[in-house]
């Protein structure tokens, strides 16, 4: 090396050594925001409410019971209707609606 070459290195060293510490900066920065960013959606974890999986015979199932049970007259309807099906081999169309609404427009 020549003497030169020294003299040309010594006078950027201290460019070099600020672009290293902003470097470093840069990257303990990054780091303080995802550990913040992290912390937040682990907080929103907590505090949110989660759907409940798979509770078996719960609060649905009740209501499908009571709703059973509070219409019998249904059931025997069903069960006459499919039986007239089997008999006549035919499956008549009906309309869901039919019977359970009233025209007052006149």
């Amino acid at each position: 090396m020549q003497p030169i070459d020294l003299q040309t290195l010594f006078t950027q060293l201290d460019k070099v050594a600020k672009t290293q510490t902003q470097q470093r900066e840069g990257l303990q920065i990054q780091a303080a925001l995802n550990q913040v960013e992290s912390q937040k959606k682990a907080e929103e974890h907590i505090q949110s409410v989660n759907e409940a999986q798979n509770m078996g015979y719960g609060i649905s199932m009740v209501k499908d019971e009571n709703s059973q049970r509070q219409n019998p007259e249904r059931e025997k309807k069903e069960d006459e209707e499919a039986e007239e099906e089997r008999e006549t081999g035919n499956k008549a169309f009906r309309d869901p609606a039919l019977g359970r609404n009233l025209d007052i427009s006149g």
